[in-house]
């Protein structure tokens, strides 16, 4: 219920909380993370049987709990000089190359260093449909994504470039490495995406969820792994990550959809895996390019991006390994090719 500017719980702890900790039952209870709740116990805002618990305290079923929120603040994004690599600007948008590691807009637990910050300092009209989070924005890139990203300038800019990608009419190309092999190649995948119902930190393939489509074609086959191009029609959160992970071969560094994959690997291969593992230091996931119409000439605009040097140097290690284990193809002058080709 409300109080003022205030929310306030009170809860109950039923027989299956019982010898839960109080942190881990709110956090679950509430749909809050346990750092929120550390924070909210700190600050004396959870009471638990009318007296001041620990964070780590063990409840009993019938414990009464009492959690009072204060009113959210609306964050703002702040113009930060963060490095921005333009590729492309005019008065109508501008394309960037966002670096791994950056998140593209403010979001609770990430409200300083991200896209919107750089592009607030470094350009003076952007788009308001995003509203004070979101100036601009027309898609986005994970956190660990490098990559292209149209960004407009202005409403007009912003509703037809959004009305673009709606209708499947922004071309965007992915090289990704994927662990394993993948079967009869060029694929389309097409499976639906939704909240993962058993982890609501990930998506997944589900019945009940939106359209996806991916279009996959291998350009190397590696020893254990392969480097890929994916082409989206949709664009829903995780999409590729989420498919090529659906399929059985996650892409390789993915934290969180590939895990581990390669420890499952037998023979000499788990070998060369591991060591591939070890070398990459993120996701392997960059937008390439990209291509769309512009929105106020309509020309054609198509941008590319190279390999960044942190999963270049990935590869050239893969080309290494290939030479050494294969003497001859160096001496024929051959490289790595597409399958087939």
């Amino acid at each position: 219920m409300q109080e003022g500017t205030l929310e306030r719980h009170e809860l109950v702890v039923g027989p299956e909380g019982e010898g839960e900790r109080l942190d881990r039952w709110l956090s679950e209870t509430l749909d809050l993370s346990r750092t929120r709740v550390a924070a909210l116990v700190a600050e004396g805002r959870v009471r638990w049987n009318e007296g001041v618990p620990r964070k780590a305290e063990p409840l009993a079923a019938g414990d009464r709990i009492e959690v009072t929120l204060p009113e959210p603040q609306v964050p703002r994004a702040e113009p930060e000089d963060l490095p921005l690599e333009v590729v492309f600007q005019d008065a109508h948008l501008l394309v960037v190359n966002k670096p791994a590691g950056m998140v593209v807009h403010p979001a609770p637990g990430n409200l300083t260093g991200t896209l919107v910050n750089a592009l607030l300092f470094h350009v003076t009209d952007l788009s308001g449909i995003g509203g004070e989070l979101r100036p601009g924005i027309v898609h986005r890139l994970d956190q660990d994504t490098s990559g292209l990203l149209v960004v407009a300038k202005h409403d007009q800019a912003h509703r037809v470039l959004s009305a673009a990608l709606k209708q499947r009419e922004i071309r965007r190309l992915y090289r990704a490495a994927t662990w394993g092999h993948l079967e009869g190649t060029p694929l389309r995948i097409d499976h639906p995406i939704g909240r993962d119902p058993s982890n609501r930190k990930r998506m997944a393939v589900v019945s009940d969820g939106r359209p996806a489509v991916s279009h996959v074609r291998v350009r190397e086959r590696w020893r254990a792994a392969e480097l890929v191009d994916v082409a989206l029609e949709t664009g829903r959160t995780h999409q590729i990550r989420v498919h090529l992970s659906h399929l059985g071969h996650p892409v390789v560094g993915d934290a969180l959809y590939g895990a581990g994959w390669e420890r499952g690997m037998s023979g000499v291969a788990q070998g060369w895996a591991g060591q591939l593992a070890r070398r990459v230091p993120r996701q392997f996931l960059h937008a390439r390019r990209l291509q769309f119409r512009h929105p106020v000439s309509g020309d054609v605009l198509t941008f590319e991006s190279d390999l960044p040097p942190d999963l270049a140097a990935v590869v050239s290690w893969v080309h290494d390994q290939e030479r050494q284990a294969h003497p001859e193809h160096q001496e024929r002058g051959e490289e790595l090719r597409e399958p087939g080709r």
